[in-house]
């Protein structure tokens, strides 16, 4: 039986193999399970009588595989491709409809690319796809703006009045080289917007391709500039920051909120937009809502002895807001208030530095573990099994982790 047993799983491995290296089988015409589960790169034509309707299938960034539709045409004697959409939402079926249409107006001698109905301008698209995103940007208005800004100053007055589909990697290129040098991070920041807005195209099958996307990589030159991180202090120099901070003339919630911020290592706008409603105070702790939080996740913060002590100065100082920090007039503290607090007072750091400041010496002069130690900067773990696996934000491990940065860092 063992030997019968060993034969049979062989076999299995074999069959299994045979099957991984054997050429997907091209079909002679597209049939709606092929598309749906082919798995393999390439371009499969949907026959005789398709008019040059074609699926793309690409190796997906996320993992898995991106399916879009493309019409090979023929204009003036020359091939052109026609961008029908991204599977699945445009079906097979949608697909054929389109290809046919295109096919017809073509026969006309017309362009399809031309209607009116097809490829706004880029400057369009750009509103478009602002729209679509503004409901999951929950900071007010911020992002669009950041988004509009820097395609108003970089991309528009170069294909802001081209056609989503007209645009090339060409045009592109000449989008990011004069700034690609000199300012890395705005670059980079314009590239994935324009990348953006043209997967928006590629879905609405405006067009079959993403001129920013990977092609781009390669033809732009390596950039030798090292990202600059935020700047931090040495752990052993933040006691005497908060001491300093303590002694300035700042305005008191302010002051606080800075206080609060490093003996949490939270974010600035968890801590500025912090609320009473959100502290439970028997419990000695702060939760944070998912709008708040980088990962859109609720964050629960424990609250050492001193954080504990530093919310009730605040609410010497608290106001109708609900606020835990107020303003002067009432309302959240700017985001550049602590940021010039501290240049004020000569701090060499920016107020996200505290962060790395706590995780230094978390991992230099404890024995915590990382998982604890990430938890608390509320870092979200991209291992999904790893996370599937942990269901317990650790937050017990924690408290005894916050208590003990509390006390490294007062001087109170």
């Amino acid at each position: 039986m063992t030997f019968y047993a060993g034969a049979h799983i062989f076999l299995t491995i074999m069959i299994t193999e045979v099957i991984a290296t054997t050429p997907m089988k091209r079909p002679k015409r597209l049939s709606a399970t092929f598309v749906n589960t082919v798995n393999v790169p390439g371009r499969y034509g949907d026959g005789r009588g398709g008019h040059g309707l074609s699926l793309l299938v690409k190796p997906a960034s996320a993992g898995g595989f991106s399916k879009s539709w493309a019409q090979r045409i023929r204009l003036d004697g020359k091939a052109a491709n026609v961008g029908l959409g991204a599977y699945p939402v445009v079906t097979l079926a949608r697909a054929r409809q389109k290809a046919l249409a295109n096919a017809r107006i073509v026969s006309e001698g017309h362009d399809p690319r031309d209607r009116a109905d097809r490829a706004p301008t880029f400057e369009q698209a750009v509103e478009t796809v602002i729209d679509i995103h503004a409901e999951n940007w929950k900071d007010g208005g911020k992002s669009a703006a950041q988004w509009r800004a820097s395609l108003r100053d970089y991309a528009v007055p170069k294909i802001g009045r081209k056609r989503v589909d007209r645009i090339s990697t060409a045009d592109v290129m000449e989008v990011l080289l004069p700034i690609w040098a000199t300012k890395r991070e705005t670059a980079r920041r314009v590239r994935q917007r324009i990348a953006a807005v043209m997967k928006w195209a590629v879905a609405q099958g405006y067009r079959e391709d993403n001129p920013a996307g990977d092609a781009i990589s390669a033809a732009l030159p390596k950039n030798s500039l090292r990202r600059q991180h935020r700047r931090a202090l040495p752990h052993a120099q933040v006691a005497a920051a908060l001491e300093r901070v303590r002694a300035s003339k700042a305005h008191r919630a302010t002051a606080l909120a800075f206080e609060f911020l490093v003996l949490t290592a939270c974010r600035s706008g968890e801590v500025r937009g912090a609320r009473w409603d959100e502290v439970d105070d028997v419990a000695a702790t702060w939760t944070v809502p998912p709008e708040r939080m980088k990962a859109g996740l609720e964050h629960r913060v424990p609250l050492s002895g001193r954080a504990v002590a530093v919310l009730d100065e605040a609410r010497e100082i608290s106001d109708q807001s609900g606020l835990v920090f107020p303003s002067p007039t009432g309302r959240v503290l700017s985001d550049s208030t602590l940021s010039k607090l501290l240049r004020e007072l000569g701090i060499g750091a920016v107020p996200h530095g505290f962060r790395s400041s706590f995780r230094d010496w978390a991992a230099e002069r404890t024995d915590v573990a990382r998982e604890v130690c990430e938890l608390a900067l509320a870092h979200v773990n991209s291992d999904r099994v790893e996370a599937a696996y942990r269901r317990s934000d650790l937050f017990e491990r924690r408290r005894d982790l916050m208590q003990a940065w509390s006390e490294y860092v007062d001087c109170t």
